[in-house]
Parts: structure tokens; C-alpha cells; sequence
């Protein structure tokens, strides 16, 4: 499994904001996306998607996974921002409100059409109830598309839901967006949590996330980086569990049985797969 990357923290950035480019440059942050959509008024468009492209190239970025999220299908930049940022080659193209799996499959055409590099890759994000019944066709739709990305804010406004503590009414859309994800083979992040000075609630957010499959959180303040990171990392405890996990079964095998107990539990190879994920991303985070 070195093939695990880790997106624990993924931080948005409005491109036009030069200071928070430089900034970014030494937050602890495993990706970023840098936005020329919502975050970015019209007449700024052009000079957002300058900045952004020049960052995408600079190789100041470290190991941080470095996206752009382009204007969306149908809107006036759409095109613009899609030539310039495939001739940039970033890490992904973050990609608004995709909703079916034929939206996916032009843009990859598109992207090959303008150059895109082969590394960088298709990021959909899945903000409307059709792209969540949609999930795993939308994962599937392309080998360029690696990473979806739930825009919860946009959802609550489609469904016509309360925003309230625990998510209660999204938490169908959000399982559903994680089965979809892990059908088509694909990551998936979960959304923003929109009031940064509640330390507490991000944290329980990012625990629900967790939980509930996703492998990282998408962020809109410099300061949740951490907690988001502490949380989608793997614990102390999880680490050594999942170390004892594959020494007891190694043990149970080599005395002939096919399964194995540990602190009373039984350990099957299904249990030993989890514990090698668990230690890949340990590993992954730890070289960081």
C-alpha cells in the first residue's frame, strides 16, 4: 500500500489572495485547493487564475497535493480556467457541482484535449441530490477522476434541510456519497464545517467524518488544520493494535488455524487487512 496518500486536511484558498498563497506555503496541510469560483469575484477571475496556474508550477508546495477548483460547467470562465490550469498541470482539477457521469467523462476529454499532464487528476465534487444517487457511476465515469469532494453547504440548500449539530439530515447523503466512493475505487472528503471559531463542534464534525468512512475533511480556515489532521490520522492505539492484529494471525497461521483472538476479539484476514491499511497510513502521515 505505498500507494496511500493522505488528505486528512484539504484547505480551501481563494486564488486571488496572494498572502494566503504565501502562507500556505508552511501550514501542515495535506492538500489545497485553490479556488477561482465562489471565492473569487468576476473582475478578479483572470488575475485569480494567473496567480493560481503560477503557484500550480512554482514547486514551492512541498508534498502538499496542490488543486484548482475552475468555474463550473456552463459558466463564462468554465473554458478559460480549463486550458490554463491543464497547461499548469497542478496535482487535480477541482471541478463544481458534477452531477452526472457524462459531465465527468467530457471533462476528462476536455483535459486531454488542453494537455492536462497524465498526473493531474479529476476532482468532482458532488453538491446536489443527483449526483449522490449518482455517486458510484460518477466515480466510475473515468480513471482521470481520483477524489470526490462533498459540498454539504449546497446540498442543505437542495434538500431543503436545517443546518444543526450532528448533521442529522444529511447524514443518508453523506453514507451514501461514502458507498458511492468506495464502489467506484475512488477518495471522498467531506465538507466544510462553516463556523471556525467553534473549536468543539469542528472537531465532532471531523469525528462523524471519520467515522463514517470519508478519508479527510475539506477546510476554510488555517487553524482546523491541525484538529483535522490529528482526527483522520491514525491513533496511537490504532497503530499498535493493528501491529498486535497482524502478529497474532501471523502466529495463529504458523500454527495451522485460520483465525486468531486478540484482547478477546476474533481476528480474521479481513481484520488483518484493516491493520495493514492503518499502518500504510500511519507511515504515509509520518514521512510527511
Amino acid at each position: 500500500m505505498s500507494d496511500v496518500r493522505p488528505r486528512r486536511s484539504v484547505l480551501y484558498l481563494p486564488a486571488s489572495n496572494e498572502r494566503a498563497l504565501e502562507k500556505a506555503k508552511s501550514l501542515p496541510v495535506d492538500g489545497l485547493i485553490l479556488d477561482l469560483e465562489d471565492a473569487v469575484a468576476p473582475d478578479a477571475k483572470s488575475s485569480a487564475r494567473e496567480l493560481a496556474c503560477a503557484a500550480a508550477v512554482s514547486g514551492a508546495y512541498g508534498m502538499r497535493e496542490l488543486t484548482i477548483r475552475i468555474n463550473g460547467l456552463g459558466s463564462p470562465w468554465h473554458e478559460d480556467d480549463l486550458v490554463a490550469v491543464c497547461a499548469a498541470g497542478p496535482a487535480g482539477i477541482v471541478v463544481p457541482k458534477v452531477s452526472r457521469a457524462d459531465e465527468v467523462r467530457s471533462l476528462a476529454a476536455a483535459m486531454a484535449a488542453a494537455g492536462a499532464p497524465e498526473h493531474t487528476a479529476l476532482w468532482a465534487m458532488v453538491e446536489t441530490p443527483r449526483a449522490i444517487l449518482d455517486c458510484a457511476a460518477i466515480g466510475d465515469a473515468s480513471e482521470r477522476l481520483t477524489v470526490l469532494v462533498l459540498g454539504t453547504n449546497d446540498l442543505v440548500k437542495e434538500l431543503g434541510a436545517q443546518v444543526v449539530r450532528g448533521r442529522t439530515p444529511l447524514v443518508t447523503v453523506l453514507s451514501m456519497a461514502v458507498l458511492g466512493a468506495r464502489a467506484a475505487g475512488v477518495a471522498v472528503l467531506d465538507g466544510v464545517y462553516n463556523d471556525v471559531r467553534d473549536a468543539d463542534g469542528f472537531v465532532a464534525e471531523c469525528r462523524q467524518g471519520r467515522e463514517l468512512g470519508f478519508d479527510g475533511k475539506t477546510l476554510i480556515h488555517p487553524g482546523q488544520v491541525e484538529s483535522a489532521n490529528r482526527v483522520f490520522a491514525p491513533s496511537d492505539d490504532e497503530v499498535d493494535t493493528a501491529r498486535r492484529t497482524i502478529a497474532a494471525f501471523e502466529a495463529a497461521q504458523a500454527d495451522g488455524r485460520a483465525v486468531a483472538t486478540l484482547d478477546g476479539r476474533l481476528v480474521e484476514s479481513l481484520h488483518v487487512d484493516t491493520a495493514h491499511r492503518v499502518l500504510a497510513m500511519h507511515a504515509a502521515v509520518i514521512s510527511r
